[in-house]
């Protein structure tokens, strides 16, 4: 049996922690309870995570004392220690003034009281984690919502086929592969000729068919947007189809990510009337805190973190007046927005909702966790679609990084479902400035 100290942030990321350590010991100190105790008021994500760790501890009081430990389901035992002497971890020269110290002197009595148990210190925060091991304490991470974000699915490969075998797919409107290629359900394909590797197309794979068929899309603009390049091709591919209800686009600033995603929605709602409006939203950084603190309505109080969104909208919307003059002057954003076509809306109020038939974008979703995006994801009602996009390299959560945040867990967890489409984006084109600073600065 192993030994697990939890850190507070733990438990406010994923309120299932405690049983996560399967037949093993986890230790909660007291100090953690002080600071659960601080975030139960909040009206927020932390919040609900903070009171549904007290509940669960208080259930588990039904079988027996916390402080001699208790059993778990899984095979594990729960114990919260008392009456640590802290005179003991004077050696660490650290102040016991703080939550964070306390936590870490804790862990180090613990082992130096019992050193033939293996004990970790389990926690979020990069600075405790080093702190703990300048003092000799194993630390890790929260790891069971983590990925390896370097072997991250991208969504599409490239594939060789002989030159008769591609004719098929363009020609034929696809074909079968003969071999195992092991390929995911939406997975896009670069495909090569193998006598001449200069003759390449895109396509994509149908795993319900089992057939490799063309693009949706073949290169044409949808309302004024056109790809610039083959991801972008193939990201517009799997917004444009319908059968295809989860999609996610990942990539650096200036990729196109929500521009494609905005245009495609436009096009969905106003040309084939596949769904009944746009819903929009973004994470309100800090994410959850309520914006009843700021002046004005609930749109006014969402136009300054909603102004990427519209400096979008603008563009396509320019974009629509240039090609069509007559039949769209006068129409702008906000007249969409009243008219109830496009819906703009927090996060907050994103749960218990129920979402049919809408197209839903949610922006930088790289800043939630993994159970945030379990909730917006269970939102989704029938014959709606969902859209998520971020740059897991652009993260302002304390807690989260490329591999540990929602979007990155969404992608790992959902690529062999049928209903899912994946599209890492690498080369910026917003302009050629931002294309040298992303790859300069």
């Amino acid at each position: 049996m192993k030994r697990y100290i939890l850190d507070t942030n733990v438990l406010l990321h994923n309120s299932d922690a405690l049983f996560a350590f399967e037949d093993n010991e986890v230790i909660l100190p007291i100090e953690v309870l002080e600071e659960l105790d601080r975030f139960k008021k909040n009206h927020d994500e932390l919040g609900r995570n903070a009171r549904q760790v007290i509940r669960a501890l208080d259930e588990l009081r039904s079988q027996g004392k916390l402080g001699d430990g208790v059993p778990l389901k899984n095979g594990g035992v729960l114990k919260i220690p008392s009456m640590i002497d802290f005179s003991f971890a004077h050696p660490l020269g650290i102040s016991p003034d703080s939550y964070d110290n306390r936590i870490l002197m804790t862990v180090y009595i613990l082992q130096k009281m019992d050193p033939q148990i293996e004990t970790m210190f389990v926690s979020k925060d990069i600075n405790l984690r080093v702190k703990a091991d300048a003092f000799g304490i194993r630390a890790e991470d929260f790891r069971q919502e983590r990925v390896n974000f370097s072997d991250l699915y991208k969504g599409w490969r490239e594939i060789s086929l002989s030159r008769e075998d591609m004719e098929k797919v363009f020609m034929d409107g696809g074909i079968s592969p003969t071999q195992e290629l092991g390929l995911f359900p939406n997975e896009c394909l670069l495909i090569k000729d193998e006598s001449d590797q200069a003759h390449s197309a895109l396509a994509i794979y149908k795993k319900t068919d089992n057939r490799i068929v063309p693009l949706l899309n073949k290169g044409n603009a949808v309302w004024g947007i056109k790809p610039r390049n083959k991801e972008q091709a193939m990201a517009l591919s799997l917004l444009l189809d319908d059968s295809i209800r989860l999609v996610t686009l990942l990539g650096p600033a200036g990729t196109g990510k929500t521009l494609l995603a905005l245009a495609t929605g436009l096009h969905k709602v106003l040309d084939e009337e596949s769904y009944n409006r746009i819903l929009i939203s973004r994470p309100i950084m800090p994410l959850g805190k309520d914006i009843g603190y700021l002046p004005g309505t609930k749109e006014e109080k969402l136009a300054n973190w909603m102004e990427p969104i519209n400096d979008n909208l603008e563009f396509i919307f320019n974009n629509r007046k240039k090609e069509r003059k007559k039949e769209w002057s006068g129409i702008s954003v906000d007249k969409f927005i009243e008219e109830g076509i496009i819906e703009i809306e927090a996060l907050t109020y994103m749960r218990g909702r129920s979402i049919p038939s809408q197209f839903i974008l949610i922006d930088e979703a790289q800043n939630l966790s993994p159970h945030e995006i379990k909730t917006i994801i269970s939102r989704v009602g029938e014959k709606s679609k969902i859209v998520l996009t971020g740059d897991p390299y652009q993260i302002d959560s304390p807690y989260l990084d490329s591999g540990s945040n929602g979007l990155s867990y969404c992608v790992e967890r959902f690529k062999g479902q049928n209903i899912f489409g994946h599209m890492l984006l690498s080369k910026s084109e917003r302009s050629e400035v931002a294309s040298l600073a992303a790859e300069l600065l």
